[in-house]
């Protein structure tokens, strides 16, 4: 291997100042603070928010179909759902008709919960679509054609 260049400081702040990973980590973890922040009294982090939401359906989903959704491997899924079932929120079934795979429920608990957590969530999104210069949809189009 031949010897590289060394990184001029230049480079760093060109990549600094253009780097779209940087910028949306950066403006993912000030959103996800701000919504931490918010759901503190609840108990419940942005995350757990989001993992509640995408359990709450008519029909119980599978961890596969939830750590699809929210771009989670199947492992990392495992451990965010400890936390929630211990706090009695949702409930872990085996699969009636495959019994390797495992069905995610609400429990009565969670579903009061997130009634709960949707008016806080609805507030703190509001707020930070006021505070965006585009606008919210193109920024949602852009983000999804991203994932």
């Amino acid at each position: 291997m031949s010897n590289p260049k060394p990184v001029t400081f230049e480079t760093t702040l060109r990549v600094r100042d253009a780097c779209l990973c940087l910028h949306l980590q950066r403006a993912a973890r000030r959103v996800a603070r701000r919504f931490d922040a918010a759901f503190r009294p609840l108990g419940l982090t942005n995350g757990q928010f989001s993992l509640l939401m995408a359990v709450n359906r008519p029909d119980a989903p599978t961890m596969g179909r939830v750590a699809a959704l929210l771009a989670m491997d199947r492992t990392t899924l495992t451990a965010a759902l400890k936390p929630l079932e211990r706090r009695g929120l949702l409930a872990v079934d085996v699969d009636a008709a495959d019994r390797r795979s495992r069905r995610l429920a609400l429990t009565p608990a969670g579903r009061a919960l997130l009634a709960a957590a949707v008016p806080i969530w609805e507030a703190q999104h509001r707020a930070i679509e006021r505070c965006l210069a585009t606008a919210a949809d193109r920024l949602r189009e852009d983000l999804h054609a991203l994932s």
